[in-house]
C-alpha cells in the first residue's frame, strides 16, 4: 500500500505522463511511425487503469 502523504504527489505525476504519452503518441503517430504511436497510446490507457485502481 502506498504512503498517504505521497499518494497526491505520485497520482499528479501520473496523470501528467499519461497526458504526455497520449499527446507523444498522436504526434509520432502523424509523424509516420505509426507502430510507436499506437504503443504510446495503448501505455497511455494502461497507466488510466493503474490511477483508477490507485484512486479508489
Amino acid at each position: 500500500m502506498m504512503d498517504p502523504q505521497l499518494n497526491p504527489l505520485l497520482l499528479s505525476i501520473a496523470v501528467v505522463a499519461m497526458f504526455a504519452l497520449v499527446w507523444g503518441g498522436v504526434r509520432t503517430w502523424r509523424g509516420g511511425d505509426r507502430q510507436k504511436g499506437v504503443l504510446m497510446v495503448i501505455c497511455a490507457l494502461v497507466l488510466l487503469g493503474n490511477l483508477l485502481i490507485w484512486s479508489l
